[in-house]
């Protein structure tokens, strides 16, 4: 196995050290390190992270490869500083079943680029009818600990509070998209004074709120694990704020398109704005930043949702909701979260690794950059500003809200049990 020696890295933003792969683990942290025989690199002050890991991945495949793949998806997630990816459920046919979730996993595997854990799906096809194989999926060679109807919210309660008792026996989650669907009937964006002045179907806040109210309630009537996906309003970060004040076992998270963008972005009417949930408005996106920033909320998960040209280029009623995320998410992180002061670099890797691997249940991943652990490694060069250029993406769709926006910050280099996948921010 090959040797590496990282020199000059700024371990999770501090002091420059050295760091030395051998082999699939860190072998040494510390300064003035030497290894014959390894292949060197020059930090130069680098930000050194644990690898990313993403609890909010639509790879696409199996049923709609003309979006995405695993390995186009994978590809992405490592060009973004991502060593593992949570791969959701909706795809065609639906991660309902042991067969797909293994399949899934093996094609993560066959890509090298990330490692791929797929999220079971709740319901059978997503219907919210009827429990899914959960203990079937667990029990694959998967080992899906991760269960979410994303792009769907079970919304019925019965069958909710028989999935957190389900997971409860194998320490599993319930990853629940909280959107009321009454409430949210012909919805086309954020409810509020933009949707009324531009006489679009309004997307109501409590649409989200009274889905996760009563999810934490039920998750602490039965003494289980609920997993908040996307939260983006101010009232469900209060929500979640009181459930975790009362010891519950709530878990949230945020996506960085909620973090930066707001629904003023919507009067251009261009369909890249378009999301599930919408683009909220200012005073939410702050309110998010700050829930993250003191651990409220306790994760970013990109909600990479790749879309073919033809579903976004439309009028903005027939268009497909959602951004990809993966290639920018880092650089949107920087942006809010440190060049503001909220997060220093060591929070980072806290919401963007450690935190979300723990809530996966995912070994490996999130782990510290010392002596022993495995080598799942992001050095980013934060002084690096450029704008984002979708034509150079990984990923096989281009649907990205920044495209033309300046953003901080690059991936010079990601690997995955010390394998280089990414070498100067092109992949290896």
């Amino acid at each position: 196995m090959s040797k590496i020696l990282i020199r000059g890295a700024k371990v999770l933003g501090g002091e420059p050290q050295d760091v030395l792969i051998d082999g699939e683990t860190v072998a040494e942290v510390g300064t003035g390190l030497s290894a014959e025989g390894a292949q060197v690199i020059e930090a130069d002050g680098k930000i050194l992270l644990p690898g990313l890991v993403d609890l909010h991945t639509h790879l696409r495949e199996p049923g709609r490869e003309d979006s995405e793949t695993v390995l186009t998806g994978t590809k992405a997630a490592a060009v973004g500083g991502f060593t593992a990816v949570h791969a959701m459920a909706n795809t065609f046919p639906v991660a309902d079943t042991a067969g797909v979730v293994e399949q899934v996993w093996r094609l993560g595997r066959e890509s090298g680029y990330c490692d791929v854990q797929p999220v079971g799906a709740v319901t059978v096809g997503l219907e919210g009818k009827k429990l899914a194989e959960l203990g079937a999926m667990h029990d694959s060679a998967a080992g899906v600990r991760v269960f979410s109807d994303d792009g769907k919210c079970v919304d019925d309660a019965v069958i909710m509070r028989r999935a957190l008792e389900y997971v409860k026996a194998f320490d599993g989650v319930v990853a629940q998209h909280a959107q009321e669907p009454r409430l949210t009937e012909g919805a086309q964006m954020n409810e509020g004074i933009v949707s009324a002045e531009l006489g679009l179907g309004g997307w109501p806040a409590v649409a989200e709120e009274s889905i996760i109210a009563r999810d934490v309630l039920l998750a602490a009537h039965v003494g289980s694990r609920v997993h908040i996906c996307h939260l983006s309003t101010a009232g469900s970060v209060e929500i979640v704020r009181w459930a975790k004040s009362k010891g519950w076992n709530v878990t949230a998270e945020v996506t960085p398109h909620h973090l930066l963008l707001t629904d003023e972005l919507v009067r251009s009417y261009n369909p890249v704005y378009k999301v599930n949930p919408p683009l909220r408005t200012e005073a939410d996106v702050l309110a998010l930043r700050e829930a993250l920033a003191d651990g409220t909320i306790d994760c970013v998960a990109t909600d990479h949702a790749p879309h073919p040209h033809e579903d976004k280029d439309c009028e903005w009623g027939a268009a497909a909701m959602g951004m990809v995320g993966l290639e920018t998410a880092l650089s949107v992180v920087q942006h809010t979260m440190v060049d503001s002061g909220l997060l220093d670099w060591a929070g980072v890797a806290d919401r963007m690794s450690f935190r979300p691997a723990h809530i996966g249940r995912l070994e490996g991943h999130g782990r510290p950059v010392s002596a022993g652990e495995p080598a799942n490694l992001t050095l980013l060069d934060s002084a690096y500003r450029g704008e984002v250029d979708p034509a150079g993406f990984a990923s096989r769709s281009r649907n990205t809200p920044y495209e033309g926006r300046e953003l901080p910050g690059r991936v010079t280099h990601t690997f995955l049990r010390g394998q280089a996948t990414v070498v100067d921010g092109k992949l290896a």
